[in-house]
């Protein structure tokens, strides 16, 4: 079943799942892997100028023939040239008319909130864009920029997961109450490039529960805090695993709150998450035990290496 839509503060429909082409796509011919997205049903698509895959974007929706409608289409302004100049690239890129959400990438490339805001609303007015959104703002730069916003920023696309929840707890909160969606990008890494943390036990145990894989855990886990996700895979099992989260049993509000306080212990040291991805990496299962006994073995194994060298350069 496919993921449902939200609407957005300006009415339009926004579908919560979306195909991103940044991570370890950007740079890189994406057409395959984006019509292979569609072909398994995503409908949205996530693209920038930053990750210099538009064209490959609008070539790949160009080879599906499905009609520009049944499709939406997300790019951000990451900085090159003024952001009129870098929208009619974007449209050129993509060989579309309109986009339905257009980002500003980072606040950075805003210099003066005010009158580059002011660019994004004339894009919408003139349908550009459908809607107008920003990436990777803080609360108080979305505060600075709503002093003199005549149109909200829809969208506000942040990296959040477990470990940075505490963090933006404040961010998601104050969205809420500005009605701007938040949306996530790395919810994944907190079990991908963070193995053996105290997320680990406790998504493993929901997933146990609910006959879910730990990557449908984090991304229900996301959607129970009203966020929407940006995900990306070249295999084509992946974001089938991914699409079919909308099927699965929700969490419970102590798996939910077991995960918060997980998160809120912080990642994993840099040695036992070196030491989780080779278990992993061989196969020996996630078990946070085997993890720990990994390390310590590993760290006595140094202990002892530098006692030897010690002894070796004092005879």
């Amino acid at each position: 079943m496919p993921f449902g839509t939200v609407t957005l503060n300006d009415g339009n429909e926004f579908p919560t799942i979306a195909f991103g082409t940044g991570s370890t796509m950007k740079y890189k011919d994406v057409t395959d892997y984006v019509g292979q997205a569609i072909e398994n049903g995503f409908s949205h698509i996530d693209t920038a100028q930053f990750y210099q895959t538009e064209s490959y974007v609008g070539l790949a929706i160009k080879e599906t023939g499905l009609p520009r409608s049944s499709l939406y289409i997300t790019t951000k302004y990451s900085g090159t040239g003024s952001s009129q100049e870098a929208i009619q690239q974007s449209l050129n890129n993509i060989g579309v008319s309109y986009l339905d959400l257009y980002l500003v990438h980072f606040p950075e490339v805003l210099p003066d909130f005010e009158s580059g805001w002011q660019e994004f609303e004339k894009m919408k007015k003139d349908g550009l864009a459908r809607s107008i959104g920003v990436s990777n703002f803080t609360v108080e730069q979305l505060q600075k920029l709503l002093k003199t916003a005549v149109i909200r920023p829809t969208v506000n696309q942040i990296d959040f997961h477990p470990y940075n929840y505490a963090s933006h707890k404040t961010l998601l909160e104050y969205c809420a109450k500005q009605n701007i969606l938040v949306e996530a990008y790395g919810s994944l890494n907190s079990i991908t490039q963070n193995p053996g943390g105290p997320v680990d036990a406790v998504v493993d145990a929901a997933a146990k529960r609910i006959g879910a894989t730990p990557n449908q855990v984090i991304f229900s886990w996301v959607r129970s805090k009203g966020v929407a996700i940006v995900t990306t895979s070249r295999n084509k099992e992946r974001l089938e695993e991914y699409l079919a989260v909308e099927d699965l049993p929700p969490l419970t509000a102590e798996e939910i709150a077991a995960i918060d306080e997980a998160g809120a212990k912080g990642p994993p040291s840099q040695l036992l998450r070196e030491v989780a991805k080779l278990a992993m990496q061989y196969k020996f299962g996630r078990s946070p035990i085997l993890f720990m006994c990994l390390a310590a073995a590993v760290m006595l194994g140094l202990v002892r290496f530098f006692m030897f060298w010690g002894c070796a350069r004092d005879v």
